[in-house]
Parts: structure tokens; C-alpha cells; sequence
């Protein structure tokens, strides 16, 4: 079994098709079959059950797949090392971010980051974190951010920012008002995000510390929607600063500190088999400047 045989393999375990897999390594299709029989030849297993639309993994497709993706990953490590000597980062970086991050932050900081790294491939995944934490230790990428978990995951966690939860009401105003107690929180009309998101089992989290309790009487896992219906509204909720940074520095929004205070943290997670690249190294140094740089009042720092 050789490099070229094992590329071979996962490009057409991965597209399913000997067409698209041709297509994905640009080479013709008789080369893909020529490559795989050769291979199931050596192995002496079918590692493909073929009919007229498609090539279906086996058990042993499945075996053999598991086994080579850490090999290649770490090829492509090493490459990337030897490539970052010579004052070059280049490679792909396939990362998982929550939605709502996703929507406030990357739009600009992918546009500086590839005029920083113009090497870089970038593919960019977005959901909740518990989805996020199963493609990371399923292998399907090769890290995430996450809103950061109290439970063991069998994943590397690298601590990335802290930042803290506000009130958030509609503006009309010329200055944010002050502190609010956890005690008055209780008492407002409150929409927050389901329990399955990130934001809330961190808020649930923090709010029984103190032997309190939410009562919200809507829920809404956009937040987005959330800043939006607050904004028009006389509704609040309770969220991480950075989400609502920019409806913030529109006028549309004030926010309120909460005392004490209530910490949201963001971490890097990655499987303990795959190193992280220099690639991904820069990705994650480029999006912890940005998050720093986004408020000048605190509400960010660097998580220790």
C-alpha cells in the first residue's frame, strides 16, 4: 500500500462516486478503478460494493478508512512543518464555530485572515456545540470553538476567551445603564435560547450556582433573532457581550453588567490523535486577536 493508492481510497470512500473522485485528485476515472483493484488485491478484502450509482463502503472500507485518515493527516502535518521553516503557512483547516459566532464574527475575519494567510485553505462548519464536539472526535474536523464544557470530553481543550454575559434591552437612550443584580434578572421578561444551546446550560449553569432560577417565557435559539426581537420590543434577554457588539455600536440596543458577574468562556477543542497543524495554529492565534480587538471595555480578555 502506497500514498498514491491510500489518497486514492479516500477520496473515493469520502465522494462516494468514481466520477466525483476522479474529478476531486484530476486524473480519469479507469486510474481510480486501477488504483482500488489493485489495493483489494493486496488487502485481499472488497472494500467496495459497486452498482450503478454509487460505490458503498464496506465494514472493511470502514476499518481501513479509520486507520489511514490519521496517517495522512500527519503527512500533511509534517508537510505544513517543513513548509513553515521556509517563512510559508500553507495547508486546509476544516473548524467548527457555534452559529452565533459565526454570524457576529467570521464575515470580516476570514476576509483578513486569507489576505494574511492567501496559502490557507479554510472550510468553516457551524452549529451547536455538542454537534461540534462529535465531528471533532469523529475525526471530520480538525478542530472547534465551543462554549466551553464543565464535563470531560476525551477531547484536547485549549482555554481561548472569557468574556461576560450582559442585559440586553431595546435602545433609546444615549448611555447603557447600570449594574443589575442576579436577583432582578429573575423578575424581567426574559427570552433566552433553548437548554440545548451552549449560551443557556452555561447561564443555567451560573444561575444555580446562586440558588436561582430563569423562568423564560420565550425561547428562541437564533440570537440574532433574539437582539432583533429585544430591539423592537419590550422583551430582554441575556447574552455573551460579543454577540451583540454591533447591534450595540448601532444605537439599536443598551446593555447592563450583571453583579456578580457572569463569565462566558470559549475554548479549542481537538482529538488527542490528530496534532493541530500550523495551519490550524495560525487560524486559532488570528481568531483570538480578533476577539481581543473587538471591544476595548473589557468585556474580552484572554482566558487563562
Amino acid at each position: 500500500m502506497d500514498l498514491r493508492q491510500i489518497n486514492y481510497f479516500l477520496a473515493l470512500f469520502e465522494e462516494g462516486s468514481v466520477t466525483r473522485a476522479a474529478q476531486r485528485l484530476h486524473v480519469v476515472q479507469p486510474a481510480v478503478s486501477m488504483q482500488i483493484s489493485r489495493l483489494e488485491r493486496e488487502l485481499g478484502q472488497q472494500l467496495f460494493d459497486r452498482n450503478s450509482r454509487s460505490m458503498v463502503p464496506t465494514a472493511a472500507a470502514r476499518a481501513l478508512h479509520r486507520l489511514v485518515l490519521p496517517v495522512v493527516r500527519h503527512l500533511s502535518v509534517a508537510h505544513e512543518h517543513m513548509a513553515r521553516l521556509s517563512g510559508i503557512v500553507s495547508g486546509s483547516v476544516t473548524m467548527g464555530i457555534p452559529t452565533s459566532l459565526a454570524t457576529s464574527l467570521l464575515p470580516g475575519m476570514l476576509t483578513r485572515f486569507t489576505i494574511a494567510y492567501p496559502e490557507i485553505e479554510v472550510v468553516v462548519v457551524d452549529g451547536y456545540s455538542s454537534a461540534l464536539t462529535e465531528l471533532v472526535g469523529d475525526g471530520e474536523l480538525h478542530f472547534a470553538i465551543i462554549n466551553r464544557p464543565t464535563d470531560k470530553l476525551g477531547l484536547i481543550l485549549d482555554p481561548l476567551v472569557e468574556g461576560r454575559m450582559v442585559l440586553v434591552s431595546a435602545g433609546g437612550g444615549n448611555a447603557d445603564a447600570g449594574p443589575i443584580s442576579l436577583e432582578e434578572l429573575t423578575e424581567l421578561k426574559l427570552v433566552l435560547p433553548t437548554r440545548r444551546h451552549g449560551v443557556r446550560v452555561e447561564l443555567e449553569r451560573l444561575v444555580a450556582d446562586r440558588n436561582l432560577s430563569l423562568d423564560p417565557r420565550l425561547e428562541l435559539d437564533v440570537l440574532d433573532g433574539i437582539v432583533e426581537l429585544v430591539a423592537e420590543s419590550d422583551w430582554a434577554s441575556i447574552l455573551p457581550s460579543i454577540v451583540v457588539r454591533r447591534h450595540r455600536a448601532a444605537g439599536r440596543i443598551h446593555i447592563r453588567p450583571i453583579e456578580p458577574s457572569m463569565v462566558w468562556r470559549l475554548a479549542v477543542i481537538h482529538h488527542p490523535q490528530h496534532p493541530l497543524s500550523p495551519a490550524s495554529l495560525a487560524f486559532i492565534d488570528h481568531l483570538r486577536e480578533e476577539l481581543l480587538a473587538m471591544t476595548g471595555d473589557g468585556l474580552i480578555t484572554a482566558a487563562a
